[in-house]
Parts: C-alpha cells; structure tokens; sequence
C-alpha cells in the first residue's frame, strides 16, 4: 500500500514546446513553483523557439486518450488544465476523457495562436472547443483574439471583456476570465465573471518582448491553486500576481518573444 500524503496531483493535456518557454513545459514548471505534482498528457510536438513555431504534429488520438486514463488510474488529479488542442478530432478525443473520467476543477486555455503570431489550432476545431469543451470547464481563461472568436464579436475594449465573459458563461463555462494583455492601454486589465460576480484585476503593463508562455503560465498557476482547494477568485488573483513577476524578471533568453521566469517565487500562502 503507498503511503499517504496532501501533495496535491495536477494534470496538463497540451502540447510540448521544444523551446521549454510554454506548452507541458511552462505548464510542468509552474505546478511545481506552486508545490503541486505535474503530470502530463502529449497532444501535439512542436518545433519552435522564441522566434515561432515551425512544425506541428499532432500525437495519435488513442495514444492521447490513453495518456489521460493512465494518469487518472493511478495518480487522480484534484485539478487539471488544457492547452494546445490542435485538432477537431483531438478537441473531441480530450473532451470525451474528462467528462468519462469526471476529471475536477478542468482549466480551459483555448489556445488558438502562438505568440509568435503562427496558429495552433485548426479553424474547424473553433467551434468544438466551444461546443464540447465549454460546457465541461470550471474556467476558461480567453486572451481577447480568443474571446472574439468564441463569442463571435470584436472583444477590444472593457465593456466588450465584460459581454464576453457573460457570454461564455452563458455558453456553459462555469466562469470566464477574459485576459486583457493586448488592450492598447498602459493599464492591464481581466475580468473574471463566476456567474454572479464580476472582479477586475488591474496592474500596470510591463513593457517587454519577454512575453512567450504566458498564458499557459497563468492557467498553470490557477490549475495549481484549485488543486490545492483555493477559491476561484483567490486562484486567479495569486496566478496573475505570479505571472506579472515571471514577466518582470524574465531573463531575456532567445531571440524573438522570450519565457518567464518560472523560478520567481510564489507568495508564501500559495504554498502547501
């Protein structure tokens, strides 16, 4: 019989970064800054660096699916994110694990374009995501390209962050944190809509090209804290508050949109 502990499990379903700066990597760095275990599971090898993403190639459907059934067997997670999808067929492969295995606190990052500008998600995928991936997630965390595509409206300023969020939430999401990093603003501002309350989460912008995995890092970061029984609103604001910091100490690696700094360190009381 295995020993028992709290070390909380969390499982990331994305695709690997061979630059390490987002993807399982930035995803697996970040569950362990927050004193969570990482566990992964492969949807698609990437070949790229800071400067882009040069190839794609999706892992084999059924290799994916038995990915997620090893680690739900043997090493359940309390919570659980996904990221690059890829596929229409690889959407509804994942969709179909987490709602078989109840797979708790489900983070969607609907990751749809790079950084770097190169698309990670095939156009005849949007709509799945909506339909089968929406419905099942305890948050889902769109950058303001995302969020139009998935509300099918321009989202460009506060008040359209605002209609957006309520918008997914109405489609199923049981709540919406619309990311603001690409407002023409020196402020930057999320909203998060739970279903009844509205928060706003305002910091200054930080100036930099230093900027590659952000938003894995921060639906990581949330991941971890759900996992380790945090509220919502209190994992959003701890996973902002870290990611703000990873970006102001980045290191300047490469030579195009470089990573965090995964090794800042969280805040005390997100900490087992």
């Amino acid at each position: 019989m295995q020993p028992k502990n709290d070390l909380a499990v969390a499982l990331t379903i994305a695709g690997s970064d061979s630059g390490g700066g987002a993807g399982i990597q930035a995803d697996l760095k970040t569950f362990h800054a927050f004193g969570v275990f990482g566990t992964s599971a492969i949807t698609a090898i990437t070949v790229q660096n800071t400067r882009g993403v040069t190839a794609v190639h999706p892992v084999p459907l059924d290799i994916v699916r038995q990915q997620i059934a090893a680690v739900a067997d043997d090493l359940p997670p309390a919570a659980c994110k996904t990221g690059m999808l890829a596929t229409r067929e690889l959407v509804h492969t994942v969709a179909t694990a987490i709602a078989e295995r109840h797979l708790p606190n489900f983070v969607l990052d609907p990751v749809m374009v790079a950084t770097s500008g190169d698309r990670l998600l095939d156009e005849d995928a949007q709509n799945a995501v909506l339909d089968e991936l929406v419905p099942l997630c305890t948050l889902v965390t769109p950058n303001l390209d995302e969020a139009s595509i998935l509300v099918g409206f321009a989202v460009k300023d506060e008040a359209s962050m605002h209609r957006a969020a309520r918008r997914l939430v109405a489609a199923g999401a049981g709540a919406a944190l619309v990311k603001g990093g690409h407002l023409r603003s020196d402020e930057l501002i999320d909203v998060l809509y739970d279903g009844t309350t509205v928060h706003e989460f305002r910091r200054a912008r930080i100036r930099t090209s230093s900027t590659h995995g952000t938003g894995c890092t921060l639906s990581a970061a949330i991941t971890a804290r759900l996992a380790r029984g945090a509220s919502l609103a209190g994992a959003v604001e701890e996973a902002l508050d870290y990611v703000h910091r990873a970006i102001a100490q980045a290191p300047s690696l490469g030579a195009g949109n470089g990573p965090l700094n995964h090794f800042v360190p969280v805040r005390s009381d997100s900490l087992p």
